[in-house]
């Protein structure tokens, strides 16, 4: 309800309109925002501007107002990997708090959006994000909410675990096999596992040991389980994933006892992709890609993995939605929709 009242009368009350203060010569903008609760210390500041009476809102019974909505729901929404920003112009954001996975639960966070007066708006799911990056937001449309609509947004965020949450990335010892006759023989110089290394370090693993092979299944086999027995948490194969008759990988992991998940991706680049799991350990196939171009399928599956998911085959086919990349002449990933199809 709005009524004019008394300026002394009008605290704990909101405005629903800014107010300006004008000093000539001197100043002129907003002094009071729209959706203000009028404060005690707000009183004197009020009279020195006129303003002997304002017109404010009551919050009747079932009314919220939408900076307490907005803080309510994003409590409610937010996992331990989130922070929280304060309320600016009736939002607020989740910020993540650490480098890690972001996880958001689509399907909820439609429903919340199907909510008369409640907005939500996220990031992609799954996808690499650093500490301090804001990854969501939420508020209320209208300035006073109704307690049904934010007390139903906040039922649907806790139903099931955090709606949304940036999960840490386990720092993983990985084993990585460098196949490759002309490698093996050093006829030329090995610059896959550089840029493996780099990869990993970025996302805080490290390298447990590297092993060249030629083209040949026995002593990829022999490298793979040699890394598996000392300790390796993730075992990368890199080359020799075509359909080449010389190229052995493939043949390799699933010989050395690995049962493959999928031997091919929907994702450009990295469609000759392979992920196997040898007991618990990740077995990963990687194509020539990876080596040369900034995103491709290892960005897409790695984080997941060290963030401990074990991904199935339904997990590969959906990267098909948002797998294209569109070979911008300038790449700015991840801020582009190479992997986020859903």
């Amino acid at each position: 309800m709005m009524r004019r009242v008394p300026v002394q009368e009008a605290v704990g009350m909101v405005l629903p309109h800014d107010l300006t203060r004008i000093e000539p010569g001197q100043f002129k903008g907003r002094a009071f925002k729209k959706g203000h609760v009028i404060r005690p210390e707000d009183v004197e500041p009020l009279l020195a501007m006129g303003k002997e009476h304002v017109y404010a809102l009551t919050l009747d019974p079932g009314q919220v107002h939408e900076d307490d909505a907005a803080q309510r729901i994003a409590r409610a929404a937010a996992g331990p990997g989130l922070t929280l920003t304060s309320v600016c112009e009736g939002r607020v954001n989740l910020v993540a708090a650490h480098d890690g996975l972001l996880k958001v639960d689509a399907a909820r966070l439609a429903r919340i959006n199907s909510i008369e007066q409640v907005v939500f708006a996220t990031l992609h799911t799954n996808q690499f994000v650093s500490g301090g990056r804001p990854v969501a937001g939420t508020r209320v449309v209208p300035l006073v909410a109704d307690e049904a609509a934010v007390a139903g947004a906040e039922a649907v965020c806790v139903e099931a675990g955090p709606l949304v949450d940036v999960v840490p990335l386990n720092p993983c010892k990985v084993g990585l096999v460098i196949t490759g006759s002309e490698i093996f023989h050093g006829r030329i110089q090995d610059k896959f596992g550089p840029v493996v290394r780099r990869k990993f370090s970025e996302l805080g693993s490290t390298v447990l040991g590297q092993v060249l092979t030629a083209d040949r299944v026995d002593l990829t086999v022999a490298a793979i389980l040699d890394l598996a027995a000392r300790g390796a948490d993730l075992i990368v194969c890199t080359g020799g994933m075509s359909v080449d008759p010389d190229d052995q990988t493939p043949a390799s992991i699933r010989a050395a006892g690995a049962s493959v998940v999928a031997y091919g991706s929907p994702t450009f680049p990295g469609a000759m992709f392979l992920l196997a799991y040898l007991g618990g350990i990740p077995v990963l196939g990687l194509p020539g890609c990876v080596m040369y171009h900034r995103a491709s399928v290892f960005d897409l599956v790695v984080p997941r993995l060290l963030a401990g998911e074990r991904l199935e085959r339904a997990d590969i086919v959906a990267l098909g939605h948002g797998g294209f990349c569109a070979a911008c002449p300038e790449c700015r990933y991840p801020v582009c929709p190479f992997g986020k199809g859903s």
